[in-house]
Formats: C-alpha cells, sequence, structure tokens
C-alpha cells in the first residue's frame, strides 16, 4: 500500500485533472518500455520488459501432451504469475498469492477467452501434433521482479515479447500404430518452428482518477483510483477480453468509451512493441 499525504494525494489528483501527471506524461501517455529477449536459456522462449519502474520476467516452455476430451483438436496454455517479495514490501506472504492467482487470471481471460480457451487470442489449433492424441502444452510463467504499477499490462506485453522469441521443436510423427494406440513422436533439437504472435494481444488498462482515466498508472496512482477497466487488443483492433477491478461503479457509456479509447492507444503501444522487439531480436544475432 502507498501512503502518501493529503497534499500528496490532491497534487496527483490535480495533475491528472490537467493533463500533466507527475513524472510529465500525459493522461494517455506510457513510460518508456525496454525489452529484453532470451533472458533464460533453459526455457523455450523468454524476455525481460521494463515499463518505467515496473520489471517483469516472462518465460514459456513448451511440452509434449495429450489434448483434452472436449478440445481434441487444441493444445493447451497454462498462465501463472509469480510476484517476488523483494519487488515490494506487500507482496510478503499471502498478500503475494492473492495478487498472483488474480493477475493469472485476469491474463487467462485476456489472452485464452477463459479455462476452456474458448475464443482464445493464442491460437490453440496451432499447438495441436496430433488430433485427439498429441499437442504442445506452453506453460507460461510471469515473474514480477519490481512493481511501480501497471503490472497486467506490463505482464501481458513480456508474455508477447516471451512468446515471440519461442521456439517450437519439430515433431516427426509415426502413424503406423493403430487408431487405439499412442502414435511415435520424433522431437528435433536442431529444427524449431517459431511461435505466431501475430495474433496475441496487448491489454491496455484505463485506470479512473476522479473524473478521468489514464493509462500505464505508477504505484502511486493506481492508489489513488476509484476502478479500472482492463481491454486486450490485438493488432487488428479487434477487443480479445476485458476485465474490471476496484469497486466503484461505471456507467456503460464511460466503459464504451474507455474500450475506444485503449483501442487508440493500443495500436500506439504494439507499434513501440514491435519496434523493441525487433531491436532485442537484431542485437541477439549479433
Amino acid at each position: 500500500m502507498v501512503g502518501l499525504s493529503e497534499g500528496e494525494k490532491h497534487f496527483i489528483r490535480g495533475g491528472i485533472a490537467q493533463d500533466i501527471r507527475t513524472d510529465g506524461r500525459k493522461r494517455l501517455q506510457f513510460r518508456a518500455l525496454s525489452v529484453e529477449t532470451g533472458v533464460i536459456p533453459q526455457a523455450n522462449g523468454s524476455a525481460r520488459v521494463r515499463l518505467g519502474a515496473t520489471e517483469i520476467i516472462a518465460s514459456v516452455k513448451a511440452e509434449l501432451g495429450k489434448p483434452s476430451i472436449l478440445h481434441p483438436d487444441k493444445g493447451k496454455v497454462s498462465i501463472f504469475v509469480d510476484c517476488s517479495p523483494t519487488a515490494e514490501p506487500t507482496f510478503e506472504g499471502r498478500g503475494s498469492e492473492e495478487l498472483s492467482t488474480e493477475l493469472a487470471v485476469a491474463l487467462q481471460r485476456c489472452l485464452l477467452g477463459g479455462k476452456s480457451g474458448a475464443g482464445a487470442a493464442i491460437d490453440l489449433s496451432s499447438l495441436i501434433v496430433v488430433d485427439g492424441k498429441v499437442c504442445w502444452d506452453l506453460y507460461i510463467d510471469g515473474l514480477v521482479v519490481s512493481s511501480d504499477g501497471n503490472l497486467l499490462d506490463a505482464l501481458a506485453a513480456a508474455i508477447k515479447v516471451a512468446l515471440s522469441d519461442t521456439g517450437i521443436p519439430k515433431v516427426n510423427v509415426s502413424l503406423s500404430a493403430a487408431n487405439d494406440e499412442e502414435p511415435e513422436v520424433d522431437v528435433s533439437d536442431e529444427e524449431f518452428l517459431q511461435f505466431d504472435t501475430s495474433s496475441v494481444p496487448v491489454i491496455i488498462t484505463l485506470t479512473k482518477v476522479g473524473r478521468h482515466y489514464i493509462v500505464d498508472a505508477t504505484s502511486e496512482e493506481e492508489s489513488q483510483m476509484s476502478s479500472a477497466v482492463s481491454v486486450s487488443v490485438n493488432r487488428h483492433g479487434q477487443i480479445c477480453g476485458l476485465t474490471k477491478r476496484g469497486g466503484a461503479g461505471l456507467d456503460p457509456s464511460v466503459i464504451f468509451d474507455m474500450i475506444s479509447v485503449a483501442k487508440h492507444v493500443s495500436q500506439q503501444f504494439i507499434g513501440v512493441l514491435d519496434s523493441e522487439i525487433a531491436a532485442a531480436e537484431a542485437e541477439a544475432d549479433e
């Protein structure tokens, strides 16, 4: 919990009302973004993303598994979040567990369309090897290393970058087995297929402070919010998911306006993220 004096609270709210935030940004302006890829060699893909003073490390591990009975033509993706106690004093003990669960559930809704995978922004059908028998299971881990607000957006960005860094081993399948037998698979150690992230969205959280809303809120700004709406948007401007937090209700017209703003801001953020990914990949190739 951020401890602020009444004067500091008034300064934050007054600045947002005048479109001049305490760090000099406008209401719809993100902090500086930096990206590194390949930070965990043992993973199939990994990334470190810094958004201002918020720092996230995301990793992707691919393992062969069996599709579920309900979705025999799709692979599976699981998302886990861990908030390091060193990132924020409130992350110690149960506070960390509750926030980690809340963030993982929000990412699940925004990126995977819920527990069933229906409406997933990540193409689960691309993870199938043999219908009903063999698929890739992706385990995505997000670690909050440093926290200064806007964790959900930063986690989603780190996951998108880590997925762009992910190589799925090429699998050769022997189909000579009978229908009720498990097919023989040979996983290559040398050939990899790059994971397609073109449909993976970013998450834009609009935080309402007073009568206005802002993007990429710091911890101090979040302490003054009445509510927040997080919208996941892909590069085509399509809404992939939405989640709300905070006790204050919002008029439907305000939510529609927030979605419209999120769509506009997302395209700018995706452009910046694409540039950072390209720069990180070029540096890794040198």
